[in-house]
């Protein structure tokens, strides 16, 4: 793990409690796919975010829900904008986390995220894309509203680019009003609605702690094997 600085290249809305950010490295930083970085606010104070660029990337980008003003991420978001009118740089410290992408293993994927942990799963799939993997992959993106969906076009541009992969977005709450046709309901759900045994695969889970802790109980009855589950809530749970 190193600490180094980054100037902001960008801030921009990606809902209207969504930030995409991203970030320019003052060095070469070293991560696989799947970890996340510290956002230091100051010596006792440092916050973790997934990071969503591939490792790849020169750039690092975040993706931040903020949705209380003076929340834990708001408190973020305004560093960050501070930062931008001052030009100066943040700090960050990368990498950290342990349930990163297995790069050598070739049994199917199954990334599964919920709101804005959509953020890990998103650096592992472009990674997976610039390795031009041939694994099986199910990617499921779930949302509480169609309204929080974002990307949902150039992600499927994406993942269309990998031979035997599978992008499911699924809304929780879906109004009669609104044109939706994709699945509906518990996005872990509508995983083992799909896949007749989880015990093949490799799966990574991304979201809130309860959300994950009721995942991976429902995955292990569903054959999930704990040993190919992973996530760094997993670590809090």
């Amino acid at each position: 793990m190193k600490t180094i600085n980054c100037q902001i290249v960008s801030l921009t809305s990606l809902t209207p409690h969504v930030f995409k950010v991203l970030l320019k490295p003052s060095d070469k930083v070293d991560f696989i796919a799947g970890q996340y970085l510290n956002f230091i606010m100051s010596e006792e104070d440092k916050r973790p975010f997934s990071i969503a660029s591939s490792p790849n990337s020169d750039l690092i980008e975040l993706q931040i829900g903020a949705f209380v003003a003076d929340s834990y991420p708001m408190q973020v978001i305004e560093r960050i904008k501070s930062a931008q009118v001052d030009n100066k740089p943040i700090t960050i410290e990368i990498p950290l986390g342990s349930a990163q992408l297995r790069t050598t293993s070739e049994r199917p994927l199954l990334l599964l995220a919920g709101g804005t942990g959509f953020s890990y799963i998103k650096s592992m799939l472009e990674y997976l894309v610039e390795q031009n993997s041939q694994r099986h992959i199910m990617m499921y993106w779930g949302l509480r509203e169609l309204t929080a969906a974002y990307e949902l076009e150039e992600t499927a541009a994406l993942i269309a680019k990998l031979p035997h992969a599978n992008f499911i977005p699924v809304i929780e709450n879906v109004n009669e009003s609104e044109f939706w046709q994709g699945k509906t309901g518990l996005v872990h759900q509508a995983a083992m609605h799909d896949i007749v045994s989880l015990e093949p695969y490799d799966i990574y889970l991304a979201g809130r702690f309860e959300m994950v802790g009721a995942i991976r109980n429902d995955f292990i009855e569903h054959g999930a094997l704990l040993e190919h589950m992973y996530a760094d809530a997993f670590a809090f749970i």
